[in-house]
């Protein structure tokens, strides 16, 4: 672990940042392949749209203080992909359950 020695207050904190979005990110294997296992079927569950999106805006960061143009272009289009599929979610739930009202 020679390569983390000498790291500022300030590169530890972001490795720190790095490592936890990128476990978020795989979170949401882990999650999504559960899902699946226990329905039988191929589910993708809400929680991963959260561990998308946490674990993406996490790496953002991440990017941004590297200031890796491909890796914030990358994370910024995933925010915009989980977000937008979060919304279709939530608009779908709220469509449903005015539907169940109206009935």
């Amino acid at each position: 672990m020679e390569m983390f020695r000498n790291l500022s207050i300030e590169e530890t904190i972001m490795l720190v940042v790095g490592f936890a979005g990128q476990a978020m990110f795989t979170m949401r294997f882990l999650v999504q392949w559960l899902k699946s296992e226990i329905s039988r079927k191929s589910v993708i569950p809400i929680a991963f749209w959260y561990f998308s999106l946490a674990g993406g805006a996490t790496l953002f960061v991440y990017a941004l203080w590297r200031q890796d143009p491909v890796f914030i272009l990358g994370q910024g289009t995933g925010l915009f992909i989980y977000s937008r599929n979060l919304w279709l979610i939530y608009r779908e739930r709220r469509e449903q359950a005015a539907g169940v009202q109206a009935s």
